[in-house]
């Protein structure tokens, strides 16, 4: 069942109705209900993997919490990490390590092949995972207190509005709010509707309109040149973050209408002065989980400057392979760790250039600069997120500049599509220029009730005349 489907729009108030009708105590069982049949709508033979590892990782959190020695805490631990990372690495990583080793068992002539099964991914497999190994790890430290209830806390790690694609929430924001009795709101409503119809816009109006031309380019690259792929390259760019945060958005927002509210996932990444500052702003959630569980234990930037340089790329080359099961991922993350780990190398040198070209004396100019830098290192790094191979990566890379080209750079089956993409591109950042300047979303709520209403008709007129209504799925669902 997908948000931006008939399904869901006939689903969710049907379960929000029945929510607020029940009494509090009952509440958590329907929305228990509700989420395994949601996440059942896709493949109801996969729930079984969301049930062993919450199963296993309450049973662990308890083990933790009433274990006298810390050999047995350990114990508990290891297993909640040994199973729940075994079930993500068999479904999602097995086949592309097993593929891996093959090719180098050819080279050194070892007549071994390891087995390859034909599995379907499920769907949100790393979010559920990162969501229930954060529980067990923040129980292991005292963070967080252990969870008795095992229908709460299996609604913790299956709450429908962030199931298949986050926010990875922390039970320390979300397991509490579960035991509060919410009630029905205007404000809730309102600013949960809002913040839905702000995310389904960018989902399907912006997102699906600009995947014709990705997908069309980054399917055959070898059949363009580099204004094809310069142009699917910046429209990727744009799709990915308006599928996704559109996606949040639509999370956040449902939670929202219910009285739950989840994490924020994302802060305009695209106004970031620095690659740093993007992942503190892009898919939040995630990058804050790495930063806590990964990063710091490591030794995170208390360690002498090697190591913490090896910390960092380290830590985003797990991310890329987070991402999917494939060198392209991987190369993405080890790009953005090299990003980082250059960024303060050079910072010395950085500053001193600064000064010598009269840039220190001139913010505006100087932020509007790392701006551009910033965007453009990431919109390079999205050639290697999107293209299917790394093969076609580096084809994509090397003919960029590439301007010796025959076709239409048109691919849309009408020409006014290809115009109204950049127009609704242009839109996207004039919104979230303003939103960052001025706090436009919060100014938008004290406005006039008429000027609302007038911007809910416009935003809806939108969705039913632009939107791109085929149902496709959102692109983190695979991941």
């Amino acid at each position: 069942m997908l948000f931006n489907s008939l399904e869901f729009i006939l689903y969710f108030p049907m379960v929000v109705a029945l929510f607020f009708a029940l009494p509090h105590r009952f509440r958590w069982i329907l929305l228990l209900i509700a989420s395994y049949y949601f996440y059942m709508c896709w493949n109801y033979k996969y729930v079984v993997l969301i049930f062993i590892t919450t199963l296993t990782n309450y049973l662990a959190g308890i083990g933790i919490a009433h274990a006298k020695r810390k050999f047995m805490k350990i114990t508990w631990l290891t297993t909640g990490l040994v199973v729940s990372f075994g079930i993500l690495f068999f479904y999602k990583y097995f086949n592309f390590f097993g593929e891996s080793l093959n090719i180098i068992f050819d080279q050194f002539n070892i007549f071994y092949k390891v087995p390859s099964y034909q599995l379907l991914l499920p769907v949100g497999i790393s979010f559920y995972t990162f969501q229930t190994l954060s529980y067990t790890i923040d129980v292991y430290y005292g963070k967080q207190k252990v969870e008795y209830h095992f229908g709460i806390y299996a609604l913790y790690v299956s709450f429908f509005p962030q199931l298949v694609a986050g926010p990875i929430e922390r039970s320390t924001n979300l397991l509490p709010q579960f035991r509060k009795e919410n009630q029905l709101t205007w404000i809730n409503v309102r600013d949960g509707v809002a913040q839905m119809l702000w995310g389904l816009f960018k989902k399907v109006v912006i997102a699906d309109r600009l995947s014709e031309y990705v997908n069309t380019v980054y399917n055959s690259p070898g059949d363009y040149q580099g204004p094809h792929l310069i142009i699917a390259t910046l429209f990727f760019t744009f799709q990915i973050y308006c599928d996704f945060s559109g996606y949040s958005d639509i999370a956040v927002g449902t939670a929202r209408i219910m009285g739950y509210k989840l994490m924020v996932n994302f802060r305009r990444p695209y106004f970031s002065a620095s690659i740093s500052e993007f992942w503190k702003r892009w898919h939040i959630s995630l990058s804050t989980w790495f930063r806590d569980y990964l990063y710091i234990p490591l030794g995170g930037n208390r360690v002498p400057k090697w190591r913490n340089y090896f910390n960092l790329f380290f830590t985003f080359l797990v991310s890329g392979l987070w991402h999917g099961a494939n060198w392209t991922f991987i190369a993405w993350g080890a790009l953005h760790g090299f990003y980082l780990v250059f960024a303060i190398w050079i910072k010395p040198w950085r500053e001193k250039v600064n000064l010598a070209i009269g840039l220190t004396g001139r913010p505006g100019l100087h932020l509007l600069l790392q701006r551009l830098i910033t965007f453009l290192l990431a919109y390079f790094g999205w050639i290697f997120f999107r293209a299917n191979s790394m093969g076609d990566a580096i084809y994509i890379i090397g003919k960029l500049t590439d301007f010796n080209y025959e076709t239409s750079l048109n691919l849309f089956s009408f020409k006014i599509d290809f115009f109204l993409s950049f127009f609704l591109i242009g839109l996207l950042m004039v919104i979230e220029f303003c939103e960052e300047k001025i706090g436009l979303y919060s100014r938008m709520r004290i406005m006039p009730t008429t000027y609302k209403w007038a911007l809910f008709a416009i935003v809806l007129i939108s969705l039913f005349i632009l939107g791109v209504w085929e149902s496709s799925d959102f692109l983190y669902f695979q991941f």
